[in-house]
């Protein structure tokens, strides 16, 4: 039994590279004395969770060092954590929450129910803090007493609840004067111990955790950015757990300590089109660049960890239709349609993060060779994409994996990155949202999606699986959806 065990992870959008895993050298443990090290690729750049974009703050801190009213188990389910229960109005207007008692926050301090109208308001009233638009339709957060929580909204939201288990939900101490960008004061069963820029974060447990104490005594997220080394490192005994394992190295664990499992994920490797700029606001370019593309061939050239997915929505959230049918194989019209649309000999440029490797878009630059498309890759750091195509939507193409559930909203959004503007659909999205009814929420979201899936507005190359390699001895360890949230309470070493 070693006495590091190392989760190495393939997350999002961004990587940076390490000199090398944490190393060892205390004496072995398990149970409740042990270590366990959580190797990712995606480090985060500061640890203000209200005011950092993307997903590595979420995988590392909530749930584990942050709690909100509610959270979700890695099957959507939605749970009550701080709020030890909640009510809605027939009209789905009223939510109610009551706090559970004796609970602090990691300074010692006891949660209060103003921490969480303050917390909650915060988010509602500053627009620079991430996901204030999720609290759009609440117009009040009141403490009706010493330990209870209502919040009013102005129309149905039916996706207030889930909005609620991530960032908008989260409660901090009102008038803390923790520096959040590199550290942090929540409630949860780890502490935030300490962050060496560009190497590791480290979780301690919280023995003062008012709910069920941690397992392990600590965890360490490594960053390290080569699935090559990271699979290397876990059969020469140095690495315990692999998360997105490559599926085209899937095989050399046969034989070994190690089990592989396969998860769900709502991971969509999307191949966006800038819809805002010639020739791409053209539906028939747009869908040219889809039929030129060999869906299955990429899934078999990613090692077949993925199903096809023709829209925006994966089966695990809600709205999901089965839509490849709108974008078959058809390489021919494809060309056809490019000449309809006078973009015959197109130059392309895609840009995608150069965590991703060569093996997707070599692939997309012979698919649209054979359709007279010139395609050119500019493999860029992770904050050079963040600039140029997120914040400045300054490109043609570009390839990232969209791992968030439920975000379909960016669809309905025109000022997202995408360039996409369809009344249609942002009406049928708001219908959704304001439905009271969860099965008439998901069927406008079925309309909604296929509307933007026929408007060809991007390509969803593939729905991924996540690979996870766990040795003897781990339990606990999550395999559905690791890149998007890690909850790491249950995680346990055994003898």
């Amino acid at each position: 039994m070693r006495t590091r065990y190392v989760a190495l992870g393939v997350a999002a959008v961004a990587a940076l590279l390490l000199s090398g895993c944490t190393g060892g050298g205390a004496p072995e443990k398990s149970g409740k004395d042990a270590s366990v090290s959580v190797g990712l690729v995606l480090e985060p750049t500061d640890l203000d969770i209200r005011r950092t974009s993307g997903a590595a703050l979420d995988q590392v801190l909530i749930d584990n060092v942050y709690e909100g009213l509610v959270s979700r188990t890695q099957e959507g389910e939605i749970v009550d954590t701080i709020a030890s229960s909640h009510e809605i109005s027939d009209d789905g207007l009223t939510y109610t929450f009551d706090i559970n008692h004796d609970i602090t926050f990691h300074n010692g301090d006891a949660l209060t129910v103003e921490d969480v109208v303050w917390s909650l308001t915060q988010v509602k009233d500053d627009p620079e803090l991430r996901d204030h638009a999720l609290l759009e339709s609440v117009t009040s957060i009141e403490a009706t007493d010493d330990d209870t929580v209502t919040l009013t909204l102005s129309e149905p939201d039916s996706n207030l609840l889930w909005n609620l288990t991530g960032r908008a939900g989260l409660v901090l101490q009102k008038d803390d004067d923790t520096d959040l960008s590199t550290a942090a004061n929540g409630t949860g069963p780890f502490t935030l111990d300490e962050w060496k820029q560009g190497d590791s974060i480290t979780l301690a447990r919280n023995d003062d955790y008012w709910g069920d104490a941690a397992k392990v005594a600590s965890v360490v997220f490594v960053y390290i950015g080569d699935t090559t080394a990271g699979v290397n490192a876990a059969l020469a005994g140095d690495l315990d757990v692999l998360t997105a394992v490559d599926p085209n190295l899937r095989e050399q664990f046969d034989g070994t300590e190690f089990a592989v499992t396969e998860g769900k994920t709502t991971d969509k490797y999307t191949l966006a089109f800038n819809n805002a700029k010639a020739p791409l606001d053209d539906v028939r370019v747009r869908k040219a660049l889809r039929l030129a593309v060999d869906h299955s061939a990429i899934i078999d050239a990613i090692g077949g960890a993925g199903v096809e997915m023709g829209g925006p929505i994966p089966p695990l959230d809600p709205g999901y239709e089965d839509l490849t049918d709108v974008r078959p194989y058809e390489p021919k019209i494809a060309e056809k349609l490019l000449k309809d649309a006078g973009a015959e000999d197109l130059s392309l440029t895609l840009t995608v993060p150069n965590i991703y490797g060569t093996t997707v878009p070599n692939l997309l630059v012979s698919a649209y060779k054979k359709v007279g498309v010139t395609l050119k890759v500019d493999s860029v750091e992770f904050s050079t994409w963040l600039n140029d195509v997120y914040t400045n939507k300054d490109y043609d193409l570009s390839f990232v994996d969209h791992l968030e559930p439920r975000d379909f909203g960016n669809w309905a959004n025109p000022d997202y990155y995408f360039g996409y503007d369809n009344p249609d659909v942002q009406k049928l999205y708001q219908e959704s949202i304001r439905a009271t009814d969860p099965d008439v929420a998901s069927e406008k979201l079925k309309e909604a999606a296929r509307i933007v899936a026929e408007d060809h507005a991007a390509d969803w190359l593939y729905n991924a699986l996540t690979l996870t390699a766990v040795a003897e001895g781990i339990t606990g360890f999550p395999t559905d959806s690791p890149n998007a949230r890690l909850d790491l309470s249950s995680l346990a070493v055994t003898t």
